[in-house]
């Protein structure tokens, strides 16, 4: 019987709040259990310095942006939260944790150039926890010609069948990017559709000082422009190839300026939600779509996919799973996968030359 593992996940999202950290149990085939689900959130200062770290990034050369200063220190203070986060996860959680997926946090991701950048130093790390590290799980990807993203959908194939799911179905996460899975009994295909919360959340934060549109209460207010929305979506279908990945680096909301706070959130709302429901009615054979990611919390902006797809929308915490906590389930999950050497990126999920596995492994090794 092959081992089963105790891993534990991180996330941070390109919204710059706070850590997402998960440990579930895995043979890095089968997911066992959903062990427990944690969030640390920064501090107004931690948010400040990536915001303003991300703001500046484009003025760097992208080949020289790891080995700078402000990068190198960036991701030591970003490290030393993290294993804050995690300690006080393990302290409470109890149980020895066998290796941590530390995904860092994305501050620049461009395939074409075939670099992803993540703020973390995965060696301090594991010195401080004493425990092996996978880190840096889309490099190999890339260098084999993917995108580098997006990498849950093999965790989504494991989810599909502890939900019991049996016929074909896509998984959706709204996260500052949006992206799906499409799986059925015999394939998986995966891609970023486009913006999820990035716009909104920006267009929210430079008129209101709030970090997000609550329950999409303030999108709900407005008007949406849809000839902006669909001039939007038609840029954006012809940039696409068949996988995609996007940076939140990619769109601005330069775009609307004169637009009041209300019209703007809406319209962006609207956008986000329009992207989605492309999607959706590009599979005809599906009768679910399950929804993870901090965007199935905008109401307004679920009420118009509801409103207008034709399949059941279902959201994950129904089935017992934490939508808000996906990505870092499966970067658990993908931890194990790495240091298996099992693939977690496919031709089908990231257009790599060949499906292959990913996060490289850094041991501890006591003295």
């Amino acid at each position: 019987m092959k081992k089963f593992y105790t891993t534990l996940g991180t996330m941070s999202g390109t919204s710059f709040d706070g850590i997402d950290l998960s440990i579930i149990r895995t043979n890095g085939k089968q997911l066992v259990s959903l062990e427990k689900d944690y969030y640390y959130p920064f501090d107004q200062k931690t948010k400040l310095l990536l915001k303003k770290f991300k703001k500046k990034i484009h003025s760097f050369n992208p080949h020289q942006i790891s080995s700078s200063q402000s990068f190198q220190n960036l991701s030591r203070i970003i490290t030393m939260i993290h294993a804050k986060a995690i300690t006080q996860m393990i302290s409470i959680y109890k149980k020895k944790i066998d290796i941590i997926g530390f995904h860092g946090i994305t501050v620049f991701h461009n395939p074409k150039k075939k670099i992803s950048l993540q703020l973390g130093n995965p060696d301090l790390l594991k010195q401080i926890l004493k425990i092996d590290v996978a880190f840096n799980f889309r490099k190999n990807d890339i260098n084999h010609g993917g995108q580098g993203a997006p990498l849950i959908p093999v965790y989504h194939k494991v989810l599909k069948k502890n939900i019991n799911e049996k016929k074909s179905c896509l998984f959706i996460n709204i996260g500052g990017i949006s992206n799906f899975t499409y799986l059925s009994k015999n394939s998986i295909y995966a891609s970023d559709i486009g913006p999820g919360n990035c716009l909104l959340d920006e267009w929210i934060f430079k008129n209101t000082g709030k970090n997000f549109d609550k329950n999409g209460s303030i999108s709900k207010k407005g008007k949406p422009d849809l000839n902006w929305i669909n001039n939007f979506i038609d840029r954006l279908e012809y940039l696409k190839n068949n996988n995609n990945s996007f940076d939140t680096g990619d769109f601005n909301i330069s775009e609307l300026r004169g637009y009041n706070v209300n019209n703007g959130a809406a319209t962006l709302s609207y956008l986000t939600a329009y992207l989605i429901l492309n999607t959706i009615k590009k599979y005809k054979k599906i009768n679910s779509v399950y929804f993870g990611g901090g965007g199935r919390k905008n109401l307004f902006l679920m009420s118009i996919i509801k409103r207008n797809a034709k399949v059941s929308i279902i959201d994950l915490d129904v089935k017992k799973i934490n939508g808000d906590f996906i990505e870092s389930q499966a970067f658990a999950y993908l931890a194990v996968r790495s240091l298996l050497k099992l693939p977690i990126s496919f031709k089908t999920t990231t257009g790599v030359s060949k499906n292959i596995s990913g996060g490289e492994i850094y041991k501890f090794k006591k003295i």
